[in-house]
Formats: structure tokens, C-alpha cells, sequence
């Protein structure tokens, strides 16, 4: 239905639980994807789950090391890449006033930073390719706001602006830049949650429920894919309700 058979792909922040659910997704779909992310452990249950895949540890806070990374995607993947996940991100949460430097910084460095970066070397290839999607995930936080997470929010938020900004510059050359934004999703982050308050976020959700990570990467996927061909500098809501942008 997709026809991402051989599609050349890199997820970032493969090994949580919504990168999982996009790697499989990705690989029932036959296309070459390579996971990356910082638990080499992680990596290899990944790569057991699903042999078709090939995955590298990778950092993405080495800054410097990006550029050579996507080279090295680009050997390994025998090509491309066609379609980048940007995936990974981090949480510090404390409240503005207690914030440090190093919490602010670490996330923005991480969530948004890096982002940029891999966006940057990867669009080189795609250009030369004339063809290319990226995906960028956020999160419903960077629209809403959210009590001890200005860090993230404002790391996310700047995601949607600059995918938005990318979108313009690269429309011309076949290139398709959106971004997919999840509300609260099942995953081991929101098992830790005490049970009174995920109640209470639930019943601030019109669905009733938590999403699942395949939610997630079922429109991650749609996106990548040439259904999508007339659709760049959009955000997707993934969120069951729990805002309307």
C-alpha cells in the first residue's frame, strides 16, 4: 500500500517505545532501516525483532560526529537516505526558576540542535537524490505548554517552526519535510506515572484512552510514504483529542 519496499531509511531514538513501533512498521513495509540510538543492548533486541533491519549506536548529541554519521548511514544503507526519523529526544523537567543551565541547554542542545544538524547533512543527499522525506516527532507539549517542562516545550516548539521553515526551502526539490505529534502515549515512560494523575490525564482525553506507539507510527509511516507526496510543513495531532491544533 505504501510502496516503502528498499526505501532507505534512518530512525533516531529507535530503542524507546515509539521508535520501536516506527522500526516495525518500517520493516513489515520491506524497506532498508537503519535504528540507531545509545543502548547498544537495546540495539541488538531490535535487530533480533526484526531481521531486516540494520542498526548502529550513535549518539546524536556528538555534534560534531553528525555529518559523518549520515555519510556512514549512506554506505551502510547501500544509498540515500531517502527518508530520515528524527525520533530521539530527551526530558530534564524542573520548574523555570529552578532550571539550571546545563537542564535548559542539554535539552535544547539534544531535542532541537541535533535535529538541525541531522536534517542538514541529510538534506545534502537528498537534494542530490531529488527526492527525500523527513519526519520530525514532537510533541503535543510544544503547542501547550506544560508545568516544570519549558525546556522541552520550547525544544519541541522550535521543531514545528523550523520543519515548517525547511518545508519552504526544499518544496522544489521533491523534498517533503512535516512533523508528527504525539499526545500522551503508552510507553514505559507513562507506566511510571502514578495511577491518580494518569487517570485524571485520561479523562482530560475525548478518546478515553492513552494512544499506542503504533498510533504514532502508523501517520510517521503514511508520511513517509508517496501517499503523502502534496503534504510538507504540516503537524499531525496524534492525541486522541486532548488538543485540537
Amino acid at each position: 500500500m505504501y510502496n516503502l519496499k528498499n526505501k532507505k531509511i534512518i530512525v533516531t531514538g529507535a530503542t524507546g517505545g515509539i521508535g520501536d513501533a516506527i522500526v516495525k512498521c518500517f520493516a513489515q513495509q520491506e524497506a532498508k532501516v537503519l535504528a540507531t540510538g545509545t543502548n547498544e543492548e537495546k540495539l541488538e533486541l531490535l535487530k533480533d525483532k526484526y531481521k531486516n533491519i540494520t542498526t548502529s549506536k550513535f549518539d546524536i548529541s556528538n555534534h560534531d560526529n553528525i555529518e559523518k554519521f549520515i555519510d556512514n548511514s549512506n554506505m551502510i544503507l547501500g544509498g540515500g537516505p531517502d527518508i530520515l526519523i528524527n525520533n530521539a529526544g530527551i526530558t530534564r523537567d524542573n520548574l523555570s526558576l529552578r532550571m539550571s543551565n546545563s537542564e535548559w541547554n542539554e535539552v535544547l542542545n539534544i531535542n532541537l540542535t541535533s535535529t538541525f544538524l541531522l536534517c542538514k547533512f541529510t538534506l545534502k543527499k537528498m537534494i542530490k537524490n531529488k527526492y527525500g522525506k523527513i519526519v520530525n516527532i514532537t510533541s503535543v507539549v510544544g503547542h501547550t505548554g506544560n508545568v516544570g517542562q519549558s525546556n522541552y516545550a520550547a525544544s519541541k516548539s522550535g521543531i514545528i517552526g523550523f520543519s515548517k521553515s525547511l518545508a519552504l526551502e526544499y518544496a522544489k526539490k521533491n523534498i517533503n519535510i512535516n512533523c508528527v505529534s504525539p499526545g500522551f502515549i503508552e510507553t514505559k515512560m507513562t507506566d511510571k506515572i502514578d495511577p491518580k494523575f494518569k487517570q485524571l490525564i485520561i479523562s482530560k482525553i475525548p478518546s478515553n484512552r492513552l494512544g499506542s506507539p503504533d498510533d504514532v507510527a502508523n501517520v510517521t509511516v503514511f508520511l513517509s510514504s508517496d501517499l503523502a507526496n502534496y503534504i510538507t510543513g504540516e503537524t499531525i495531532h496524534v492525541n486522541g483529542g486532548m488538543y485540537l491544533g
